[in-house]
């Protein structure tokens, strides 16, 4: 859409360093793998993290491993992180996310 119908979208960026160091100069939520490690598959945090933030953003080299460290908990949240790629800009990455709508279809 070309207005962003939810400015206060909030997206938290998992990611390498680069999309770190990118995401901190843009002022943006990130958790880098060490993080997510800490969480260490515990349901309660994993659920505390998809609650806190409407949509997540990852790197490449890190959205493989995301089940593997966080477990089905962001999947079941219907967050599972969108890819983000080195030669995509952030901040636009970051606007396409905010205006994307999902809606859910009865059967």
């Amino acid at each position: 859409l070309k207005t962003t119908p939810r400015p206060k979208f909030s997206v938290c960026i998992l990611g390498d360093q680069q999309h770190c160091d990118e995401a901190k100069a843009a002022e943006l939520p990130h958790m880098d793998i060490e993080a997510l490690k800490k969480l260490n598959k515990n349901k309660k945090l994993v659920k505390k993290l998809a609650k806190k933030y409407d949509a997540f953003l990852a790197s490449e080299s890190l959205i493989k491993q995301i089940p593997r460290i966080l477990g089905p908990g962001l999947n079941k949240a219907g967050k599972f992180p969108s890819l983000l790629t080195h030669n995509e800009n952030l901040g636009t990455k970051v606007d396409e996310v905010k205006s994307t709508i999902k809606f859910q279809m009865k059967k």
